[in-house]
């Protein structure tokens, strides 16, 4: 059986090899799979979306998705004071033309990603970035009118969409643009007119159920299928809506899941190798680097939201996330880092199936960048007085970063909302907020209910401020069927921006990911891990 042609890379025939890169078609025994991804029901509107878990009413801080309080009175008040970087990641802001007052929103019923249907997902991303940008320079500026255009434009979608649909590339949708939608709205959430009510409806609804569907269903496909930026967008929208929400079952599906979800997203299977010198294997980094930085952006992303409520997955095993982002840090910056060989099995449960080897570490362009490191360096090397030489380099090369607009029209240009700089620059912390960098991070039941001494008012001792909002605001078909006619997607959306360096996949072998230490043997962690992955 011959692999899907939409599997292929450009010049690559569905058979044989291309540098590191090969690729071997066969039926494959459900027996040699991970956990078989269920075939959930499929449907992707409203009126077919599963119901969701009863939400378990919590109260979190708020605002407390990327930006907090404290954050939002920090970029406030540096910006007066003429304090570098931020004036220059404020410059980058107001440059942008999304971060214009006369941003009109157009809104639509049905949002297309995919193969196959009238695509209409740009309309709805460029509209939540300038949303966005607009609520950071209302909170940045103090005036009002950049407030009220924020407020327009998501009132515009709240008030029009009803559902997501498309090929795959739908659960991308779902996840990125839900996590975006949340930190939009986050940002504007007490101001006059907002439909607060209505806009939480619109992620409960419209975004998260799609989102949750796919960690547990994966649209039919073998556990291994999708690689981990797949189940990091996924889980980056259940836990901003958890959190925006005050949905405590979902903010507690998406951390667990983080620690021991069965798909690739999970920390220790999007990181699964921890190296001898300190830095760990992203497992996207046989693949392509552009995916690799997106998913080292996804995964600071979910720990930033999480900190913000107290709960500390940035340190989480051992800062397992420390070491995979300095290993793609110095990877980008061209520095070379070990890589173990491995296979990973593709394909539909019940249909067509493959696997993908690849034996080394992709190419890479030290020009290639996103705008994600300022947040994760910042955090590891500020507030947690950690060392990070590769992501400190890293970060001072892609500053001032800018935002969805900054880097290419294309989808891959706004899949982090960006201006970290601005946002995430912070003077040194002297206090161990979110929880100790090297033991457990906080359960979820304690971090249900958050307390004024949790990460948002650590943070605002550390930058002078109080945790309180910043000064200048005034406040179908099943998934099986889709996958069995053409409509599972293995290797990421084909509209993402076409990354220069890709050369090899990661895979896992025989279905089964294989964690190991180069030259010692597995710790316990690992070999749980291991374990799970059988």
């Amino acid at each position: 059986m011959h692999l899907q042609p939409h599997l292929t890379r450009p010049g690559q025939t569905g058979r044989g090899r291309i540098g590191r890169y090969e690729t071997a078609s066969h039926q494959i025994s459900r027996r040699g799979l991970l956990k078989a991804a269920g075939t959930a029901a499929g449907a992707v509107g409203v009126a077919a979306a599963l119901p969701a878990a009863p939400a378990a009413a919590v109260g979190y801080a708020h605002p407390g998705l990327l930006h907090t309080g404290a954050d939002l009175a920090r970029m406030a008040a540096k910006v007066k004071a003429g304090a570098a970087p931020y004036t220059a990641g404020y410059a980058r802001l107001t440059a942008n033309r999304h971060a214009q007052s006369g941003w009109t929103a157009n809104p639509q019923a049905t949002v297309y990603r995919g193969s196959g249907s009238p695509q209409n997902y740009t309309i709805l991303y460029n509209d939540l970035h300038a949303a966005y940008q607009n609520g950071l320079r209302f909170h940045v500026s103090g005036e009002s009118a950049y407030a009220d255009t924020a407020v327009a434009i998501l009132n515009a979608w709240s008030a029009k969409l009803t559902s997501l649909a498309g090929s795959a590339d739908r659960f991308l949708a779902a996840g990125l643009y839900g996590y975006q939608a949340a930190n939009a709205a986050e940002l504007v959430r007490d101001h006059a007119g907002f439909e607060l009510e209505r806009f939480r409806k619109m992620l409960t609804t419209v975004f998260s159920p799609l989102s949750e569907r796919f960690l547990v269903g994966h649209n039919g496909a073998v556990i291994t299928n999708y690689w981990p930026n797949w189940d990091l967008t996924a889980m980056a929208c259940v836990l901003a809506t958890g959190i925006f929400c005050d949905d405590g079952a979902r903010v507690e599906q998406a951390v667990e899941y983080f620690k021991s979800g069965s798909g690739l997203g999970a920390v220790r299977k999007a990181i699964p190798v921890v190296h001898d010198d300190g830095l760990a294997e992203w497992l996207e980094a046989g693949r392509d680097q552009g995916h690799a930085l997106l998913g080292v952006g996804l995964m600071g992303t979910f720990c930033e939201m999480a900190w913000n409520q107290g709960i500390d997955l940035y340190g989480y095993d051992d800062n397992r996330f420390l070491k995979g982002a300095q290993y793609v840090a110095k990877w980008s910056l061209g520095g070379d880092v070990a890589y173990t060989a491995n296979t990973r099995a593709k394909g539909a449960v019940g249909g067509w199936s493959g696997s993908e080897t690849a034996s080394g570490a992709a190419g890479v362009d030290p020009a290639m960048t996103r705008p994600i490191w300022a947040m994760i360096a910042n955090h590891y090397t500020k507030r947690r007085g950690l060392s990070a030489s590769y992501l400190t380099r890293i970060a001072a090369q892609a500053g001032p970063e800018g935002g969805g607009g900054d880097y290419g029209p294309n989808s891959g240009g706004y899949d982090q909302l960006g201006f970290g700089t601005l946002a995430f620059t912070r003077d040194r912390s002297t206090t161990s907020a979110g929880g100790s960098s090297t033991g457990p991070s906080p359960s979820v039941s304690s971090s249900l209910s958050p307390s004024p001494s949790g990460a948002a008012a650590s943070d605002a001792a550390a930058s002078g401020g109080s945790a309180a909002p910043s000064a200048p605001a005034a406040p179908t078909g099943t998934e099986a069927a889709a996958a069995k006619s053409g409509g599972l997607a293995s290797t990421g959306s084909t509209d993402l921006v076409a990354w220069t360096a890709a050369t090899g996949l990661t895979a896992l072998a025989g279905g089964l990911l294989l964690l190991r230490r180069r030259g010692r043997p597995r710790d316990d962690a690992e070999g749980r891990a291991a374990g799970e992955a059988q």
